[in-house]
């Protein structure tokens, strides 16, 4: 089984112009990718996912913890002993190869026969569909085809793990849509298992089984998309997930014979005429951000329904299958996400309503109270 199980790791520089201090780009992170595993490491620029993708390569020493592959020890042993392969963003092709060379290269260097080297070519060109290119230089191919023959040379060796460090980065938005679909279709081809690092949550979402979001060198949360979606822990995780991104509300809950949210302004207040998470209680009258959704806020066009605040527009945007609407509630931006409409008047003021059982409570240490209600 190709199971790759990290305890403890930890990665720490030292800063040797300043004073030797000491800096932890990966702090204390254990997770368990299990085997034919499509694992998804996603966070911000800086956050420490391709430094422990190179961990796991062992093109990074491990400072602390422990790394292991199909149950063996890796802290010490070499790139090459590790039984994995690794795509990375810029292709590394050798420019003066053919492709058919570049693929090729790997099990040259492992004296495999020249019809078992066919044989593996032609097969994995087969499946990448790249047979018509085997005999151009890379600097004639696209920046599509390219990834393409980077990625057969990594699965013509077919190691025990397949790491990949942002290899659609390179592409334009319609490409990099059709290769996730690609690289989808690949995994179930090859049945293998697979670490993923992005920036982009889209392509996170649409390709993990599980995602690992890391902020600051931390492990953030580890879970489905869909459970990421819709039970993020913290409030990096709800606002890095999804686009647009989640609204948070700066307020208070208060409670007056029913339990209501009031704004810091008196714009925008309403009863939660729900169940509230376990210990609610015991943030009355305390400073709270309310976490929702924009495909849960409600725009109303008729300014005779109840609503729950009434709200600036500041901007729309058509995106043909749907409508943005940006408001403004104080100091604070909200976006509304909601099917295609009449385009909305600037500067006017219009009535939303807020799905009270889709909201999330967070206390001032981010930290998300209870569940989604």
């Amino acid at each position: 089984m190709a199971e790759v199980i990290l305890q403890n790791i930890s990665k720490i520089y030292e800063d040797i112009d300043k004073n030797h201090d000491k800096k932890k780009a990966i702090d204390n992170i254990s997770f368990t990718v299990y085997d034919k595993e499509f694992m998804v490491l996603v966070g911000p620029s800086g956050c420490g996912k391709s430094t422990l993708l190179r961990m796991i390569a062992g093109l990074e020493n491990i400072s602390d913890g422990n790394l292991s592959i199909d149950g063996i020890r890796m802290n010490d042993l070499s790139p090459r002993d590790r039984d994995i392969a690794m795509v990375f963003q810029n292709y590394a092709l050798y420019p003066h190869m053919t492709v058919y060379d570049n693929m090729a290269f790997g099990l040259k260097l492992k004296n495999f026969s020249k019809k078992e080297i066919k044989m593996r070519v032609i097969e994995t060109a087969h499946l990448l569909e790249i047979e018509d290119e085997l005999y151009r230089k890379p600097k004639t191919l696209s920046g599509g085809q390219r990834q393409r023959v980077a990625i057969g040379r990594a699965i013509i060796r077919r190691p025990k793990v397949f790491l990949f460090d942002e290899p659609l980065s390179n592409l334009d938005a319609k490409l990099r849509s059709q290769m996730r679909i690609e690289l989808q279709r690949l995994h179930r081809e090859i049945d293998a298992t697979i670490i993923y690092v992005t920036h982009d949550q889209t392509e996170a979402m649409t390709l993990g089984h599980r995602i690992v979001v890391l902020n600051q060198g931390r492990l953030m949360q580890i879970d489905t998309p869909l459970q990421l979606y819709n039970h993020p822990n913290n409030k990096f995780v709800a606002g890095f997930i999804g686009s647009p991104p989640m609204n948070f509300i700066n307020g208070y809950l208060k409670y007056d014979g029913n339990y209501f949210f009031k704004h810091a302004t008196e714009e925008c207040q309403f009863i939660l005429d729900i169940k509230l998470p376990v210990n609610m209680e015991k943030y009355l009258d305390n400073y709270i951000q309310l976490g929702i959704r924009p495909e849960d806020i409600s725009v109303l066009d008729d300014d005779n329904e109840i609503y729950d605040c009434k709200l600036e527009v500041t901007a729309y945007e058509n995106m043909g299958n749907e409508q943005f609407v940006y408001l403004s509630l104080a100091n604070q931006n909200l976006i509304a996400r909601r099917p295609p409409a009449d385009a909305v008047k600037i500067g006017s003021k219009v009535g939303i309503n807020i799905s009270k059982n889709k909201i999330i409570f967070i206390q001032e240490n981010g930290e998300v109270i209870g569940d989604r209600l």
